[in-house]
């Protein structure tokens, strides 16, 4: 994953703000910071004093802090969708739990992703539409949905629905079809992995009354958005309420800390 040739592999030897230094002394700009974590730096002097601080505290109790307490009052405060927050380790763990609890609380496995998302690295989500092996929209057929990777199990395709951004009338398409066995909706609303296409405010508006009509539940992946785009993520920037939500990067400046939030 990381083997670019033998002459062309980077090993770091350590990052200070913006830059990374590798072991033969290149200093390069990280213009995307480890895939997104670290908004304010590597090394950040204030975030590694406080990590210094939380580790004082005495490591994972499996049980609550009065911090954590306090950390998820300031993401419900900023994020009006998140009346509950649960704490977690990645953003795909996030997602994971975000989707189990859409299952559990809809009773359905089923749900919509969109084309060009990305949500981690879980069997559930690891599917893309074939739309470069000769396919074009008017052909009259779906473009194939194949896995991202080998290992990924085909029982998994049967859950899931793929549609286009920005297209509600698709949507609506395949929640007419399938609504019977559809719990829930996954959506990146600004694709990290896919140049940033974004959703625009009339389809979120749409995603957000299709689901309401259809009773799916609205999980928006905020992985790579949340905290960065807007001081309450893309919700805040599109107008937009989820039923679920996903944050992780940018909240601990490259820490492992993730979030699952949710309406009560």
């Amino acid at each position: 994953f990381r083997y670019w040739g033998d002459d062309k592999t980077i090993y770091v030897k350590e990052g200070r703000g913006a830059r990374l230094t590798d072991i033969d002394g290149n200093q390069y700009i990280d213009y995307r910071l480890g895939y997104g974590p670290a908004i304010l730096g590597y090394a950040n002097p204030e975030v590694d004093e406080a990590a210094r601080k939380g580790m004082e505290v005495g490591g994972v109790f499996a049980l609550a802090t009065e911090r954590e307490y306090s950390v998820a009052c300031q993401i419900s405060e900023m994020v009006p969708a998140a009346e509950l927050v649960r704490f977690s380790n990645s953003g795909t763990e996030a997602v994971m739990a975000a989707l189990r609890i859409a299952r559990a609380s809809s009773g359905k496995d089923g749900f919509v992703m969109i084309e060009g998302g990305y949500h981690g690295v879980f069997d559930s989500v690891l599917w893309y539409s074939e739309v470069e092996d000769g396919w074009t929209p008017d052909s009259g057929e779906e473009p194939g949905v194949l896995p991202y990777s080998a290992g990924v199990p085909e029982s998994t395709r049967q859950h899931i629905h793929m549609v286009p951004m920005n297209n509600a009338e698709k949507l609506e398409d395949v929640l007419r079809k399938h609504g019977d066995k559809i719990g829930s909706l996954l959506i990146e609303p600004m694709m990290g992995n896919c140049c940033s296409i974004t959703a625009t405010l009339e389809y979120m508006q749409s995603v957000r009354e299709l689901c309401d009509r259809y009773n799916v539940l609205l999980i928006i992946d905020e992985v790579k958005t949340g905290f960065r785009v807007a001081r309450g993520g893309v919700q805040e920037l599109l107008g937009v309420k989820a039923d679920l939500c996903t944050f992780a990067k940018a909240v601990a400046n490259g820490y492992p800390i993730a979030v699952v939030c949710g309406r009560e």
